[in-house]
């Protein structure tokens, strides 16, 4: 069996280790990463980094590499890859499968703003704050650019490129975050209202419970849908229970 591991999320680096120890003996995983960010967390096993030409191109690699079973662990906001993966299963007839983390639940005492895209959170900020924690990666700046009322923080792995707001610092660092920390930036960067995306997992999540401590709103983008028809397996465990399904 060969297995193809598409994204460099935790989840995908979990399942990629539980693979190597659940597989019988010949079996291979393959993960492949996008390339976006300069020093990814490299998952065991083999590894590809870089696209592959669309959705016709990765259905040509799992014919050629011989791929049985396509497992997109991708973030749950690669919502093109997703798509490219969907068609690539149907027309290779590779069993696909999506792993997704739940997304995260508000609870008593969030102050969240649910919106559809980073262009509607840009558009929503003028009246929520003033001074704004955004954590919603360096791609998608250009949204926020307009807003030269406001001051941001900007949280990211790699620094951004291309339009960004006029009065922004620029802040590279990798989660997981504590919530102390969290904590310390909110107060020490006085800010006020907190961007993010729903990307869920625990990783990321404390940035959620230090704003709600604080009592700032939180604009949250939602996330893309998965393609229709294609199951969904909510931990890298449910994910190796659908391949050993596979195998009978």
């Amino acid at each position: 069996m060969h297995v193809l591991v598409l994204g460099g999320t935790t989840e995908a680096r979990r399942l990629a280790g539980s693979l190597a120890g659940a597989l019988p003996a010949g079996a291979r995983v393959t993960s492949s990463l996008a390339g976006r960010v300069a020093s990814p967390k490299l998952p065991p096993g083999e590894v590809r980094v870089g696209g592959f030409g669309g959705a016709d191109g990765l259905a040509e690699w799992l014919r050629t590499h011989r791929v049985d079973a396509l497992i997109d662990a991708t973030h749950p906001f690669a919502g093109t890859i997703s798509f490219h993966a969907a068609s690539a299963a149907a027309a290779a007839h590779v069993p696909l499968l999506a792993l997704r983390r739940p997304g995260w639940v508000p609870v008593d005492g969030d102050r969240w703003h649910p919106v559809g895209s980073l262009d509607e959170a840009a558009a929503a900020l003028p009246t929520l704050g003033r001074r704004v924690f955004l954590t919603t990666g360096r791609m998608g700046l250009a949204a926020f650019a307009g807003l030269d009322s406001l001051w941001f923080l900007m949280r990211s792995v790699d620094a951004p490129e291309g339009p960004c707001p006029a009065q922004m610092e620029v802040l590279l660092d990798r989660g997981p975050f504590t919530l102390d920390a969290e904590r310390e930036l909110i107060r020490r960067h006085r800010l006020d209202v907190l961007v993010t995306k729903d990307s869920g997992g625990d990783a990321t999540a404390p940035k959620l419970a230090a704003a709600r401590e604080a009592g700032i709103p939180v604009v949250v983008v939602r996330r893309p849908p998965v393609p229709e028809g294609v199951p969904v397996a909510a931990t890298p465990e449910a994910a190796v229970e659908w391949l050993a399904g596979l195998r009978g």
